[in-house]
């Protein structure tokens, strides 16, 4: 595995404001079952079960970070991110040529939350 260096967390994206605790009832409308669903198919491959993992250490990183660290190819890398930063499990900021991938802590709390009324 070659050594990565990381970025620091500012490297990314500016943090994100808390969003509101959320409340049992907007947990348990129609809406709600839609975007857990929208959540779950974002979640729903390994690898990008690996990617929200490896963000969710608060380490940022760039997508040839993120491609050392699996056996994919970068397209196949872009496209999960791609899937994640749709779904709001993932940010991104770019600096230049290279983009920094940061997990949305907002969207992770979503997911926990509307998982955890199953």
């Amino acid at each position: 595995m070659k050594d990565i260096k990381l970025l620091p967390a500012d490297a990314c994206c500016p943090p994100e404001p808390d969003q509101p605790a959320l409340s049992l009832q907007a947990l348990e409308s129609a809406e709600a079952d839609e975007e857990l669903a929208k959540l779950a198919k974002a979640i729903a491959h390994p690898a990008r079960v690996r990617i929200v993992r490896m963000l969710s250490r608060k380490e940022a990183r760039v997508c040839s970070q993120i491609v050392d660290e699996l056996p994919l190819a970068q397209s196949t890398v872009s496209e999960h991110l791609r899937i994640l930063k749709e779904a709001g499990l993932v940010r991104s900021s770019q600096n230049g040529p290279r983009v920094g991938y940061c997990i949305d802590f907002n969207g992770l709390r979503r997911l926990k939350g509307l998982v955890g009324i199953l």
